[in-house]
């Protein structure tokens, strides 16, 4: 559990194409993050499986996370998170195994069962509506394939087998922390868009936690929303952007776009619906360098975590990496390597 000492702090990185911007552009903008994140001292930096959204470019993590590492040296990267239901566990085995013998010892491999889409792009993807239901019994054949001890006779992943790439269970519900308890493996929250069952989750899994050939002990990473300028009026105006832009996505989708100003988006968050949204940002660190340093102290230890993955919310790319490098510079004489 962090303490004052040692709070490890990561990154999640949404790869956002904003307004106006090509998926090529965001990818440039996630070198910058992880090279920023890399100088400053960051864990690793993950990328989430998001398909048929405007807004987000990581549907591909793997092939993100091999151009990503091409562009740096030590951060660890890894995927938070392949929506495991929606691919064959020998198909991932092969790709983070690959990027294994890439990249040896930086690769990270986050599971999620959620489908990262809607029901109609769900069919797209040819999955079946009950495929998560075998969620835990894939996992276990992807361990499998990457500890070269396939549950499968006569199958072997090439490359993967022996890789042993490091699993993460992630999720936003008590079903992730209990699997994740029974596996002995690392559990991730996604408390920065889900925060209601963060600390039942985070006491579920210390509890039922079983020590595995991965893990000895408990590892609970909890993310949370960063947003760190030089000023408190700055990084409030930035939230305050941040939270209009939230709302505009979720309430816009439709066949026809609509557009809607600040002061119907304000207008908005004064109603139960859009203080629901808003609501979804519960845990946000926001202001200056020595206000977010608390901010994030205090998380670490409500949420029990042992390390934080921060997802910096800024919209414009500057202000994100400044994000970034002022969180650690405050964070750094407890920054954890």
């Amino acid at each position: 559990m962090s303490d004052e000492r040692s709070i490890p702090l990561s990154l999640l990185d949404l790869a956002p194409i904003a307004p106006g911007q090509s998926a090529g552009e965001s990818f440039a903008a996630s070198v910058r993050l992880a090279q920023t994140g890399e100088e400053s001292g960051y864990r690793r930096v993950w990328y989430a499986e998001h398909h048929s959204m405007a807004t987000i470019a990581s549907s591909a993590p793997a092939v993100l996370i091999a151009h990503i590492a091409a562009h740096t040296s030590t951060i660890r990267l890894g995927a938070g998170g392949v929506m495991l239901p929606n691919h064959a566990p020998l198909t991932i085995a092969e790709q983070y195994g690959t990027l294994a013998e890439l990249h040896p010892g930086r690769i990270d491999l986050g599971l999620g069962r959620a489908p990262g889409s809607d029901r109609t792009t769900m069919r797209a993807l040819r999955r079946d509506a009950a495929s998560s239901e075998a969620f835990p019994q894939d996992v276990r054949e992807l361990q499998g394939y990457l500890a070269d001890s396939s549950l499968i006779e006569g199958v072997r992943a090439v490359p993967g087998a022996g890789t042993n790439v490091p699993l993460y269970i992630l999720g936003s519900s008590l079903f992730g922390a209990q699997l994740a308890a029974a596996f002995g493996l690392p559990f991730a929250f996604a408390s920065h868009f889900a925060p209601d069952l963060l600390l039942e989750a985070a006491a579920r899994y210390r509890a039922g936690f079983t020590p595995s050939q991965q893990l000895a002990e408990p590892h609970l990473i909890a993310a949370v929303n960063v947003i760190t300028a030089e000023t408190e009026e700055e990084a409030r105006a930035q939230h305050r952007a941040a939270v209009r832009h939230r709302v505009r996505l979720m309430i816009a989708r439709g066949p026809e776009p609509v557009t809607y100003s600040d002061e119907q988006i304000d207008a908005f968050l004064t109603t139960p619906q859009g203080a629901q949204i808003a609501d979804m940002m519960r845990y946000t660190a926001v202001g200056a360098p020595a206000e977010v340093r608390e901010y994030l102290h205090e998380f670490a230890r409500h949420a029990q975590a042992d390390e934080l993955i921060t997802a910096h919310a800024a919209l414009d790319l500057d202000a994100r990496l400044r994000s970034v490098r002022l969180t650690a510079e405050a964070m750094r004489p407890v920054l954890a390597a």
